[in-house]
Formats: structure tokens, C-alpha cells, sequence
């Protein structure tokens, strides 16, 4: 006895409601337009969302930037939990100085009333830090979506262990990026993203203290200067202390190569940059072409914000992006 016609159009109803709520939008993987059906504003509410915040904090692209930054390990808004019965991924002392995860939280609230438990606060994440290169003067970048939030609570050790040491080199750079599909000249494009925002004095220590560890560190006379007026090793404030990654730190452009091509890197990747052979070529380009920047800088963008996600049934879309 066959299914009747009523009965089928029942079931197909209810097949097309469940994968709504479960955010189904476009197959198991990211694609450029996972949520046409299900959340066609989304990034209009998004960038209208992070606009309204930058006004009253000019500093907020930069946060958003980093927050992507040290969340895409995975990019699955796992840093975005909070937990009170063990540690969680901000108290990785690599996750410092991370800052305005509670504005996700409100972008996804504001998505939330429009579309709710339809888009994750991944891709809300990925998409604030996009938006925060264009509405700072960088290029606008198209990336796909459709990531899953994380299902299992974060790990400080794993932060610890994955992230970028505060004395980072060349070679460690190349490595990570590389781990991620990138050429050597996106890995050089994505450092260009310290052209906005500071870099904490507690960053810069180990550099201050290369000389009298006996670690060859290059370093112009007058920025040494300027640094160790700036973050006076034992100071009493470390944590809030700080020095701008370069003269234009609130405008996403080229002016973070110009800064290293004149030995004024702030920290020992942006010094070494300019120096090694491999590097070198790419950061004369950049200084000298923005445009070229920013193309490869894009590329760089979406392979970084691709990096192993979860799509599909692999993780959740969280209501509240801090609970999981």
C-alpha cells in the first residue's frame, strides 16, 4: 500500500521546517551562498551591527580581526565560550589581550531575531572580521559560509599549543600559515593585518631582552629607543601598556610593510620580514603596490578563515554564542 499524496506532501513539509531549524542552507560544506534561502540579510545585519559598534569604538575592527585570528585554529567560535568548572581557551596566556567577544554576542543576537538558530557564530565571527578590513579602508572580500559551531568545550592547552609563540620568527610564521595552504606570499599578505590595532608590551619583552640573552635580533636604534621608553621591562602595568603597530593604525593599508622596510618592525617576525630571502621580495612589492596586497591579502583571508571548520552534522548552530 502505497504512501498517498497528502501523506508525502506531510512529510516533505516537514523535512524542508527541520532542516530550517537545524540551519540547513547549501550541502555539508561552505559556499558562497549557504544562507540565500535561509538567512538572505545576514551580512547586511552583520556589517550594519559592527558599524554601529565602531562608532563608538574606532578600535573594534582590530579586535575583530584578532578575535578570528585566534579562533580559526578551527574557526568554530569555540573561543567564544566561557566556562566556570575548567579552564577555557581565553586563559591561555596566548589568547591576551583578546578583546570584544561580547560584540559577536550582540551580532548574533541581532541575526537571531531575524533568523533564529539558522546561522553560526562562526560564520557571524568570520564575517565581523571581513567587514572589519573594508569599513577600515582594506579590500572586501567575499568568503564562503556555511561553518558549524564547536560541540566540545575549548582547551587553554591546545591554545597554548597551536598558537604563536610572542617570539615568533620567519620560519615559525611560514610553518603556520603553510599548515593552512598557503604560499609564502599569502603568508606574508596575512601579516599584513597588523597594520591595524597595538601590539601589547607583553609581547615585546622577549624581544627587549634578545641583546642580554645573546639572541641576534635587528632592531633600529631609535625604535629600540622608543619601545623601551614605551614598555620599560619590570614595568608595573605590563598588561595594559602598549605601542601602535604603525603611524596609521586605525586604516587597514600598506603602511605595516613601509614600517618593516625601514627597520621599524615592532615585533621579531615584522623585523625579520623584510631580511629573509624568502620573504624579503614580497614585502618590497607590498610596500610598493597596495593593490597587490590587498588581492593576495584576500586569498590569504579565505584559505585562513577555511581552515579546518566543521560543516554539515559535524558541530551545532549555538542560540548564545558563549554556551554551548
Amino acid at each position: 500500500m502505497g504512501f498517498s499524496r497528502t501523506m508525502f506532501g506531510v512529510i516533505f513539509v516537514f523535512a524542508l521546517w527541520f532542516e530550517v531549524l537545524e540551519g540547513g542552507g547549501g550541502g555539508g560544506g561552505l559556499s558562497y551562498d549557504f544562507y540565500e534561502r535561509t538567512c538572505p540579510l545576514v551580512e547586511d545585519i552583520v556589517r550594519a551591527g559592527l558599524k554601529s559598534v565602531s562608532l563608538t569604538d574606532p578600535t573594534t575592527p582590530a579586535a575583530m580581526l584578532r578575535l578570528m585570528f585566534h579562533d580559526c585554529q578551527g574557526c568554530d567560535a569555540s573561543i567564544l565560550i566561557d566556562t566556570v568548572t575548567m579552564p577555557s581557551e581565553m586563559d591561555s596566556t596566548k589568547n591576551f589581550g583578546i578583546r570584544k567577544r561580547e560584540t559577536i554576542t550582540l551580532l548574533k543576537s541581532m541575526v537571531e531575531a531575524v533568523c533564529p538558530r539558522r546561522v553560526s557564530c562562526a560564520d557571524i565571527l568570520i564575517l565581523a572580521a571581513r567587514d572589519a578590513v573594508a569599513m577600515s579602508g582594506g579590500p572586501r572580500i567575499q568568503v564562503p559560509l556555511g561553518r558549524r559551531d564547536s560541540i566540545s568545550f575549548p582547551s587553554s592547552s591546545l591554545a597554548d599549543s597551536l598558537l604563536p609563540a610572542r617570539g615568533l620568527g620567519v620560519d615559525g610564521m611560514l610553518r603556520i600559515f603553510g599548515s593552512k595552504g598557503m604560499s609564502i606570499e599569502e603568508s606574508v599578505a596575512i601579516m599584513g593585518s597588523h597594520t591595524l590595532g597595538i601590539s601589547h608590551c607583553f609581547n615585546i619583552f622577549t624581544r627587549l631582552q634578545a641583546p642580554q640573552q645573546g639572541k641576534a635580533d635587528c632592531i633600529e636604534p631609535g625604535l629600540e629607543m622608543l619601545l623601551k621608553l614605551s614598555c620599560p621591562l619590570g614595568s608595573l602595568t605590563p598588561n595594559s601598556s602598549f605601542v601602535v603597530n604603525d603611524p596609521t593604525s586605525l586604516t587597514f593599508d600598506n603602511q605595516y610593510y613601509l614600517n618593516a622596510m625601514r627597520g621599524r618592525g615592532i615585533l621579531r617576525v615584522d623585523a625579520e620580514l623584510p631580511l629573509d630571502p624568502r620573504t624579503g621580495p614580497f614585502v618590497q612589492t607590498f610596500g610598493e603596490n597596495q593593490e597587490d596586497f590587498f588581492r593576495v591579502f584576500s586569498s590569504a583571508f579565505v584559505k585562513l578563515a577555511s581552515s579546518g571548520v566543521l560543516t554539515g552534522d559535524q558541530g551545532v548552530i549555538r542560540e548564545i554564542c558563549s554556551v554551548i
